[in-house]
């Protein structure tokens, strides 16, 4: 049911966006009316502000967020430039070859924006590493004005905040932020490590999981309702300086300055808004024979597989039990697809010996690639038995990525040649 005035909590319910053919939860929090765009005071004698957050015109899924007394553009000095930039740094042409990126290997520092390092870039898509030592300075706030996000943890502990309220973060889990939001990242000890894809597409779950009524169906290895809601903490109803750092422009940084504070929500009622999901709560699918990746899809962004791209999570599930199976994957070659990893252990099969915590390998299309050395030997061994990896992987559709100079600082230089060395020991 629609929310009534005064509402709150988190009464959901769903429905299927024709559109973008993508489940829709429609959360509610704090006070909203239940008339769209009516008379509504959050406070007596205060006309409480209306502002729509959507996507796709007005077409997509989208949030009302109602203001206690200000709207948003209320700023009180010119914008200008930031004194830092996002933009992924070019590399001089180079040969096709694959990837192997080690990531772990960047040294920790800065808050969360000025220690993120992008690594691969197309057109529609950008894939990052952040590896902040710092909380959000105080009076400081960030939007991506450009790009939804989806992030996973793979170190630290902390809370999202954002006008929509408080998400918890901690190793494992997704945030999925969407274009527009804006944030702030508050650690709760010590250095924290994120991967971050940038779409500039909305990032959602995949739309072949639900039914008609936007539900997942039951044979689905994700189930939308375990996800995490933000919880709203009540209106910050400050007056001040407030920094707005916003990217826009291929990566460029503007800093905005408002006369109040930007978290002033009363209340929000809707299908966009931040969120997150446990990685852990991705229910494997085995059968007797391999699996192939499209079994562990979690996300997608536009129209996988005609565009966008589709991720997946390999988390432990057991390895096929026929008495002939092969566990490791086969040789393949997706043509019209790009592949990146991310892998938060070492325990993924086919590249163990090769990969560290934090690696991330890109196959560019127009290359097989296949296990490394004598892999899928060694893998008869697991037939049947529990897998232990943690990996995130995405493939572009019709997309091609490229490194970036910062990417390119942290390749190993012997990976094109590790399938021959992994096997004969060269």
């Amino acid at each position: 049911m629609a929310a009534q005035p005064g509402q709150t909590g988190g009464s959901l319910r769903y429905r299927q966006n024709s559109y973008t053919a993508a489940m829709a939860v429609i959360a509610t929090r704090g006070k909203v009316p239940k008339v769209p765009h009516t008379e509504f005071h959050a406070k007596p004698g205060l006309l409480a502000l209306e502002e729509i957050h959507g996507v796709y015109g007005f077409s997509g899924a989208y949030s009302r967020k109602m203001h206690l007394r200000r709207y948003p553009t209320e700023q009180v000095a010119p914008p200008r430039l930031a004194d830092f930039d996002l933009r992924a740094e070019p590399t001089q042409e180079l040969p096709l070859q694959p990837f192997h990126l080690r990531t772990a290997r960047l040294a920790a520092g800065g808050d969360f924006w000025r220690a993120r390092r992008p690594l691969l870039a197309g057109p529609a898509t950008t894939i990052s590493v952040s590896r902040p030592d710092r909380s959000t300075p105080a009076g400081e706030f960030f939007r991506n004005g450009e790009a939804h996000e989806l992030l996973f943890v793979q170190q630290g502990r902390g809370s999202l905040e954002t006008e929509y309220g408080v998400l918890p973060f901690r190793p494992g889990l997704y945030l999925l932020v969407p274009k527009g939001t804006t944030t702030r990242w508050r650690l709760a000890k010590g250095p924290a490590f994120f991967l971050i894809v940038e779409s500039l597409q909305p990032i959602h779950f995949a739309p072949h999981y639900l039914n008609a009524q936007g539900q997942a169906t039951l044979m689905a290895p994700v189930v939308e309702t375990e996800i995490g809601l933000p919880q709203l903490p009540p209106a910050r109803d400050e007056a001040g300086r407030f920094t707005v750092l916003v990217k826009h422009g291929g990566g460029r940084v503007t800093r905005l300055t408002l006369g109040h504070h930007p978290f002033d929500l009363a209340g929000w009622q809707g299908a966009l808004y931040p969120f997150s999901f446990d990685s852990a709560d991705q229910h494997s699918i085995s059968r007797e024979i391999h699996t192939a990746p499209p079994t562990r899809q979690t996300f997608q962004s536009g129209e996988a597989p005609r565009n966008g791209f589709a991720v997946c999570t390999f988390r432990p599930q057991i390895e096929g039990w026929h008495p002939a199976n092969v566990p490791a994957p086969y040789a393949h070659q997706n043509v019209d697809c790009d592949e990146v990893m991310f892998f938060s252990n070492a325990n993924y099969g086919a590249r163990r010996g090769v990969i560290e915590p934090g690696s991330i390998t890109f196959h560019p299309s127009g290359l097989p690639h296949s296990p490394q050395g004598e892999a899928a030997k060694r893998s008869l061994k697991a037939r049947g038995k529990m897998s232990r990896e943690l990996a995130v992987m995405l493939d572009t559709f019709f997309e091609s990525l490229q490194i970036t100079g910062q990417g390119l600082k942290i390749a190993d230089g012997g990976y094109p040649l590790s399938w021959s060395k992994r096997r004969h020991g060269a």
